[in-house]
């Protein structure tokens, strides 16, 4: 049973202990996970049977969310296990945990604040066409 909805988050799934990986983010945790775990979403997750969840975040905001999963992206594989089995070195199934009110792991943000959006380039007019005048219409 679904019990924590809205739950802010950043989450990673395995199909077995040091399995196929993959990272998400959710505005509703609890439940994004169990879209997973029922095979309800097509595309990576389902294609590889990954409905464990192995390590989750809960964060303030949905940004905060989206920063630390660009950040988690960017690691080799091997810094991600550690990172997993820091929380989990079982690789046991957290779903039951966090849908009940188990512990929430906050992490280590400072870990992971070196990641920075990068600022949308201004935009340049492209030149024109060769023999064309810019005071022509």
């Amino acid at each position: 049973m679904v019990t924590r909805d809205g739950v802010i988050g950043c989450y990673m799934m395995a199909n077995r202990r040091h399995g196929t990986l993959y990272i998400g983010v959710s505005s509703d945790l609890v439940g994004r996970v169990h879209q997973h775990r029922q095979g309800l979403i097509e595309g990576f997750t389902k294609r590889h049977g990954l409905k464990r969840l192995v390590w989750y975040e809960c964060h303030q905001s949905i940004t905060a969310a989206i920063q630390r999963e660009k950040s988690l992206k960017r690691y080799l594989r091997d810094w991600k296990t550690t990172l997993i089995e820091r929380m989990n070195p079982d690789w046991i199934d957290l779903y039951d945990s966090l849908a009940t009110g188990g512990a929430a792991w906050k992490g280590e943000p400072e870990a992971w604040l070196d990641w920075k959006p990068k600022a949308p380039e201004p935009s340049r007019p492209h030149p024109l066409p060769k023999g064309w005048n810019s005071r022509q219409a």
